[in-house]
């Protein structure tokens, strides 16, 4: 929206947009047609772009578009049991699903990332033995790195399970316990914390 009255869908964000998106550093400009010039940034990639037929530049817009996804990629999250997995291999929405228990709640090991699995793939037979298919199909938060890279705080008394991304600043998750209620936020500057590992 540029009058926040009006509002439109973003583009879906292409891999050519999240490639380039990367190479930009610093802060967003607030205006959407704002180009910034690839052949300051990274010559190499400017060149390549030439090369293909096509303008090395990137605007805003486009770079809006991809940092969302990077965040969404990233640090968009679900906890354990919100979506099930068909044995055709389809996910749906649980429609069972009553919220994890308050001590459940306070463990990473039972919020998922909520994209395409990375780290599953890599686990032993004897780690996967242990695992429910139809639920436990995701990347759990526990094996992120740098680790701790999450902070968990109970709000409200303990009635609100809050998570916040120390890599993503600005990102906030939450989950009522005992119930179907959870979602997350993001308020940031949409700059990765990079210096997070000496941070830690």
């Amino acid at each position: 929206s540029l009058n926040c009255l009006d509002w439109s869908l973003l583009t879906p964000a292409t891999e050519e947009m999240l490639e380039l998106a990367e190479q930009v550093k610093g802060r967003f400009q607030g205006d959407p047609s704002f180009e910034y010039s690839l052949a300051e940034i990274n010559p190499e990639a400017a060149a390549r772009l030439i090369q293909s037929g096509k303008e090395p530049v990137l605007k805003e817009e486009a770079r809006l578009i991809a940092t969302i996804e990077h965040i969404d990629r990233a640090v968009g999250i679900v906890p354990r049991g919100a979506f099930v997995k068909t044995p055709l291999g389809s996910v749906h929405e649980n429609r069972h699903f009553e919220g994890l228990s308050l001590v459940e709640a306070k463990k990473l090991s039972s919020y998922f990332h909520f994209t395409e699995p990375v780290n599953l793939k890599n686990k032993t037979l004897m780690e996967k033995a242990d695992l429910d298919p139809s639920t436990d199909f995701l990347d759990s938060l526990e094996h992120d790195i740098p680790r701790g890279s999450w902070s968990i705080q109970l709000e409200r008394g303990g009635t609100v399970v809050v998570l916040r991304s120390l890599l993503w600043l600005g990102l906030t998750f939450y989950h009522v316990p005992m119930t179907n209620q959870f979602g997350y936020v993001y308020f940031g500057t949409g700059e990765k914390n990079l210096d997070l590992p000496f941070m830690l």
